[in-house]
């Protein structure tokens, strides 16, 4: 999970989220017997070794973690939404209306959504 501040706070220097409501809600989550790590900086979080290490990054906010995701996989990746009573996933770009209607635009990640939101519903 990413922390909510720069440097996941840096101890309490650049805000004290991480310390007095992330880390305790992780902490329960472990209680729970949920493998989750955390709180991480965002900067660094998407690092090809703590990647390998976790099946999904959490993060707090949609421009926290979409450009990371977008210069590793742009127009392959998927956006889910967790926690709600549903299934929910989306593409990993805007509505793209510079290039609606124009023939130009590329599904990739439309497809993507697609595939994962049915893998999900089988499982």
């Amino acid at each position: 999970m990413c922390g909510l501040n720069p440097h996941a706070g840096e101890q309490g220097h650049l805000g004290r989220e991480e310390i007095e409501i992330i880390s305790p809600a992780l902490e329960a989550l472990r209680n729970e017997k949920i493998n989750v790590m955390g709180p991480l900086p965002a900067d660094t979080i998407f690092t090809e070794q703590r990647l390998r290490a976790c099946d999904a990054v959490l993060a707090m906010y949609h421009d926290q973690a979409l450009p990371a995701v977008k210069y590793m996989s742009f127009g392959h990746a998927v956006n889910v939404t967790l926690g709600l009573p549903y299934i929910r996933t989306s593409v990993d770009h805007g509505v793209a209306l510079d290039v609606a209607g124009t023939g130009r635009a590329d599904a990739g990640s439309l497809v993507e959504a697609v595939k994962l939101a049915m893998m999900l519903v089988e499982y």
